[in-house]
């Protein structure tokens, strides 16, 4: 009897991750998905609805390098690791990845499209650029106005970490 007892223990052990990786990245967030939609604070709707980008994320990666991940015999470990983290409220691992690589990827992204070509209406017309904009704007505006709106550009790039062109005396 004894022997069984332990074979049943050895076979749990060696599929752990099978076993509880659908427990943790799957039924626990769900179960507590729910009770935060029933709940009025957003501070729970926002660690799974986090937790749920995340995983999404998680699981494009693996069916986008299934084949490699094959020959990784710990990713199913590390994966259960990081999940946990994620999961897990005490360790806020969802928010934290959320917030320092997913938010600035998607959120604040500025593109500079270096192939601009202004577009000509006509041979006649003046070209619709930045700078004829500029002129008409402050032309309806004036120079006070316009002035408020670089500075504010000027504040919003530097809070960011951009370095400000403006205040640089190289310029």
């Amino acid at each position: 009897m004894g022997s069984g007892a332990g074979s049943f223990l050895k076979v749990i052990l060696k599929n752990f991750d099978v076993l509880a990786g659908p427990v943790v990245s799957l039924v626990y967030p769900l179960y507590a998905s729910v009770r935060a939609i029933e709940t009025k604070s957003p501070i729970d709707d926002q660690q799974w609805l986090t937790y749920w980008v995340l995983y999404s994320l998680i699981t494009l990666f693996e069916l986008t390098f299934a084949k490699l991940l094959e020959w990784i015999p710990f990713w199913p470990y590390a994966k259960l690791i990081l999940t946990c983290w994620l999961v897990i409220p005490y360790f806020s691992g969802a928010a934290y990845v959320y917030d320092h690589y997913v938010r600035p990827f998607f959120v604040n992204r500025q593109t500079v499209n270096i192939w601009y070509v202004p577009k000509k209406k006509d041979v006649f017309s003046k070209p619709d650029d930045i700078l004829s904009a500029a002129e008409k704007y402050i032309a309806q505006n004036g120079t006070d106005d316009f002035k408020k709106i670089i500075n504010k550009a000027d504040k919003s790039r530097s809070s960011e970490g951009y370095s400000n062109f403006l205040e640089d005396d190289r310029y």
